[in-house]
Parts: structure tokens; sequence; C-alpha cells
């Protein structure tokens, strides 16, 4: 079993909000998860130490059930806002004082409590027994990402929602909550569909789906720019902030997702449930966001591509990178698998708008070596592995898939680690910053998909075995990599969720 390191890997529990860190000092220190608020502004305490008469009790290792300290004293949580320390003679201070009550939550001191110990060890125990196999090499790090999805569990305006990140990211993010989805329906395919049904009981009702659901709602709309963005834009082209409300989402996956937790646990109930509102979502793009009307679906905003701080970027907050419509494209293929298994007359139609929108892409966007990039009128230059994306429809002509496959082999993308999101010969490629050339594991693994269903099993193979090298090796679960050390990207988060769900699905359902 892996160890919790109270940095990287606080030690936390499924439900709770509270994380307990190691401070410089050796102390513990507590805070408490909230949207968009940072550790620092709620924290709980500073400066816990456990003592026996004057002997300071050190911390002897961290367990995802327990903190054991020296002198068989433990720390655990007896519920999601109560910690309790399991031992005799044991005393908490802190910088605040000595009490049993701090703040939001309850510190437990007194007595022997062991039965919060077994309680705990149980309820790990229960929840590492649903984790699939996976190859030997690869099970410790399957452990960690099973337990970071364990851990980003919250409850979210009544209902259990898997967020990103207890580290900055505290709230049911759209196409986050997909690839969550994707890992959770191996093991729990109800809670995989509850993480759907959480987005879409948020649609508007003119079909978009929501960027996120938070505590206090949900985002569906923004006059802001990204930070960055607004200084690149003035950069370039005197950029100044949204004069208007523009829509956010997240890149459409939904109907993707809904069909992968249906080929690993049929529910024809929820797939009658859901289909109106996907039908909806599709139908979003193409009538409010397609503002020039040629039929091709475009990104209103940085925000609703998740690819907030990419160079696509550098010339405009509205483009139309080549991976939207080929989502969409697929998105038609899923609407008609499910209207197949419901019986819906309308499945022909979708395939053949599936076919319309990858033929219409090829006409409009494929210059015979790559896709163009449009931000605005403007073609960008910048070479991203979005440009390979249309693989995703698995409906390309022979010569086009075979180009994007070289493309995607080349020195461009293909090293040790693959793939960087920005080229690796791309005057702008930046190893550490976000979007800019790390690597991203949603990359990848979309990357993965596409070339499977494109007829490229050994391709998809080739770059599944190196992400998964990849991660096994670079010590953690982060938001994204640098491909060139193959460790954490200076600022990326770590117990990313989707890094842990897309590690894991990778990890058991690739070949041994």
């Amino acid at each position: 079993m892996f160890t919790l390191d109270l940095r990287e890997r606080p030690f936390t529990d499924r439900g709770s909000r509270l994380l307990v860190m190691a401070a410089d000092d050796g102390s513990l220190w507590i805070a408490r998860a909230q949207y968009e608020t940072r550790l620092s502004e709620t924290t709980v305490l500073t400066g816990l130490r456990l003592f026996r008469g004057d002997h300071e009790l050190r911390v002897r290792q961290a367990l995802p059930d327990r903190i054991d300290f020296e002198d068989g004293v433990s720390l655990a949580f007896a519920g999601p806002d109560t910690l309790v320390l399991a031992g005799t003679g044991a005393r908490a201070v802190w910088d605040q004082g000595e009490a049993a009550v701090e703040g939001t939550f309850t510190l437990v001191g007194e007595g022997v409590h062991e039965d919060v110990l077994e309680k705990a060890a149980a309820r790990w125990a229960a929840w590492f027994a649903k984790l699939p196999a996976v190859r030997e090499d690869l099970r410790e790090r399957a452990q960690m990402a099973w337990w970071t999805l364990a851990v980003n569990l919250i409850d979210i305006r009544g209902r259990e929602s898997l967020v990103p990140s207890k580290y900055g990211y505290v709230g049911l993010w759209n196409w986050d909550s997909y690839f969550h989805a994707i890992a959770l329906r191996h093991a729990d395919p109800e809670l995989a569909r509850e993480q759907i049904r959480i987005l879409l009981d948020n649609q508007r009702e003119d079909g978009l789906i929501p960027d996120v659901v938070h505590d206090h709602g949900s985002l569906a709309e923004t006059t802001d720019l990204p930070r960055s963005d607004l200084a690149r834009l003035a950069e370039h082209v005197g950029g100044e902030p949204l004069r208007e409300v523009v829509p956010v989402t997240k890149p459409p996956l939904t109907a993707w997702a809904v069909w992968k937790i249906h080929e690993a646990a049929p529910d024809r109930g929820f797939l009658e449930e859901v289909y109106p509102k996907l039908v909806r979502s599709q139908e979003w793009w193409f009538e409010r966001s397609d503002p020039d009307g040629d039929g091709l679906a475009e990104y209103l905003h940085p925000y609703s591509s998740g690819l907030d701080d990419s160079p696509i970027w550098d010339h405009g907050p509205r483009a139309e990178p080549p991976d939207l419509n080929s989502y969409l494209a697929l998105q038609y293929d899923r609407l008609a698998d499910i209207a197949t298994e419901l019986g819906r007359p309308e499945a022909a139609d979708w395939r053949a708008r599936a076919q319309a929108l990858t033929d219409l892409m090829v006409e409009r966007r494929w210059t015979g070596a790559r896709f163009r990039t449009l931000v605005g009128e403007v073609v960008a230059e910048v070479r991203t592995p979005l440009d390979l994306m249309p693989l995703f429809t698995g409906r390309l002509p022979k010569e086009v898939a075979d180009r994007l496959v070289a493309d995607l082999r080349s020195p461009s993308f293909w090293a040790e680690r693959p793939v960087p999101t920005v080229a690796f010969d791309d005057p702008r490629h930046d190893p550490d910053a976000m979007w800019r050339g790390p690597v991203w594991l949603n990359v990848n693994y979309l990357l993965a998909d596409g070339l499977r269903r494109s007829g490229y099993a050994e391709a998809a193979d080739a770059l599944v075995a190196r992400t998964l090298a990849m991660v096994r090796d670079g010590g953690g679960l982060y938001e994204y990599w640098n491909p060139e050390t193959g460790r954490k990207a200076k600022r990326a988060t770590t117990g990313f969720g989707w890094s842990a769900a897309l590690f894991l699905d990778l990890a058991i359902t690739s070949p041994a």
C-alpha cells in the first residue's frame, strides 16, 4: 500500500473537505477545501503537534485510513468534520492553544477510540477491494489513483460530486466529470452515472451544459477572460475584457462518456433519461456556437475549450480548433448508438450527420498537410495535438488519417513521453506552462481512443504504453507533466482527478 507524504498527498477522506498536511517545521496544519479559494485562506489551524508528557510524538507514517505517530497514537476520521486521536495519554497542541473544538471541525483527544480506527480501515479496505486488476508494475500507482478518486468525492448541494482536486478545483467541472465517470464505470457505475446526472440536471433550457457546478450554483456564462489570455491579447491586439456576457461550457463529450458507461454496465433506463438532454446539447453547439453560420461550431470563449492558456488564444477569444467539430461528429455517432439501443428511428440520420460534419471539416479545414485552426478570421500557425484530433471521428479518408498518424509519430509530437500540448519544434513550446507544452492525460487518452477508432491499433498501443510508463515513473498523479523530465510541471496541481481516472482506465483496459 502506498503512503501519504502529507504534501502532494494530504490526509483526507471521502466526503470530507478537511486536509491534514505537513508544514516545513514538522508540525501539521489543517485547511478546508472550498470553491475558488486558496487553502491559505481556509486554514483551520496551524502548528498541530502531539505530546505525551513533555515528549513530542512525531509522525511515523501516513496511510489512507490514518496517520500513525510514535508510541501507538493515531489520527483518523470519524466523520467528514471530526478527527479523532486514538491512543492513551496524548494531547494535541497548536498555535491557537489546546481545545477539543476548533472552528468548523472537531478534534477529539480523549480516550482510546480504537473503533474509529477499525471503521476507517474497513471503509478504505472496502473501497480498495473495488479496484479492478491491473499489471503488477502499475499496481501502486493504480491504488494511488483509486484513492485520489475517493478523496475527491465531496457533497456539493446535497449530491456526491467528484471534484478535480481539493487543491484549488473544488467544483464539479464539465469534461472532468466525463473522464472521472470513465474510471468509475469499472467499479461503481451508478456513481459514474450520478456525475453525468448532476451536470445534465443543471443544463440550461437552450441546451448548454454549464462549465462547472459549485457550492453556490453553476457557471454557464462570463464576462471575463483568463488573466494570461488578457495579457497576451493586450500584447497582440490590444485586448480588452469582454463587453458582453458569453456562454461558457466545456468540449462536447457527454454522449461519448454516457456510451462508455453503458458499454461497461448497461442501463437502458439511464439512456432513456439522458437522451433528450444529449440531443439538446448537440443542437446548442450548431444553433448558438456557430456565429458565422458555416456549419462548423466554434468555441466562443477560452474556458469552453478547456485549454484556457493555449497559444491558440493568443490572437483572440473566439476560436475553431479541429478538436471541437471532431467531438461533435463522434457525438452524432454516439447519439445513433443510443437511439438504436432505444429503438428510435433517427439513428440513421445521426450517422449521416456524423459523416457530413466530417466531410465538411475535410473540405473546409484540411490543407493537404494539416487541419487549420481559425481564431476569428486568422489562421493560428501554432502546432498543437488538436490538429490530430479529427482521428477521433473514425471517419476520415485513409490518406488524411495516414498523414495525421505520421505527424503524431514525427519528432514534432513523438518522444519518450508524448504528446506535448504544443509541438516540440514549435517556438512557443514551453514544457512547464499550462497547455503550452506539457503532457496532459486527457489529450493522450482522446488521441488513443481516436487512433483505435480509425484503425491504428499499433499506434494507439504505443501511445498508451508510453503514457502509462510516464505516470508510473513520474512520482504522482498531476494535472500535467513536463515532457522532458517526466515529472510534475512547475505549476501543475497534484491529486488531479482526471489524471487518476484516465490512468486507471488505461491500466485496466490495456493488454498485459
